[in-house]
């Protein structure tokens, strides 16, 4: 788990909570962004690409519409803008 997710955790065995799965995907989608830009031409993993922003994001609602101070508290650690 990197460090950020380690941040977010709610308690020591936390694995699967929004903001862990939010901190994990960024992660990923840093990974994939870095990677399509190197090789423009994968269509595959622009694909996992988007599935994984969109993932992201409806995590993001989630939180923004039942817990809102974990929110802010995932946006201002993971340095996200919304």
């Amino acid at each position: 788990m990197s460090k950020k997710a380690q941040e977010l955790a709610i308690h020591d065995k936390d694995t699967g909570s929004s903001e862990i799965q939010i901190a994990l995907l960024t992660d990923k989608i840093e990974t994939l962004s870095k990677h399509i830009k190197q090789f423009k031409k994968d269509k595959h993993s622009s694909v996992g690409l988007l599935k994984a922003v969109n993932r992201r994001k409806k995590l993001l609602d989630y939180l923004k519409r039942n817990k809102v101070n974990s929110y802010k508290n995932v946006l201002s650690k993971l340095n996200l803008r919304k």
